[in-house]
């Protein structure tokens, strides 16, 4: 569906404006990637997914490198999976949660870089 908009200014370069309307996201991407990027707009979750990207981890050893309760890093867990953020693997009775793939340790890492280059 296509909102209606008013012209605030006349198009200066239509070529332009033509080629980027064409490029436009489907919505349910923009939708997908505006909820991942809100995911990651949290502090907790960043600091779950930094010790991640260094190594796979359990929810205790999780809860103790961040100083949270067990309860309130299984909670953040179960988002980051359900963004497929981050992936959980057993073992007996154990999960074990790691990043779930390159594009979002490439995500991270390009965004610390980004925030550590001022």
């Amino acid at each position: 569906m296509e909102a209606k908009t008013e012209a605030c200014c006349n198009v200066i370069h239509e070529d332009t404006v033509d080629k980027v309307k064409a490029a436009e996201l489907p919505e349910e991407q923009v939708s997908e990637l505006a909820t991942i990027f809100q995911a990651l707009g949290d502090t907790t979750r960043v600091r779950i997914i930094h010790a991640l990207v260094q190594s796979e981890m359990c929810v205790c050893d999780l809860a103790a490198v961040l100083g949270m309760t067990q309860s309130a890093i299984s909670h953040q867990l179960r988002t980051l999976r359900n963004l497929r953020i981050i992936k959980r693997r057993k073992e007996g009775r154990v999960a074990y949660y790691s990043i779930d793939d390159h594009h979002i340790l490439t995500l991270f890492k390009t965004g610390l870089e980004h925030v550590s280059h001022r």
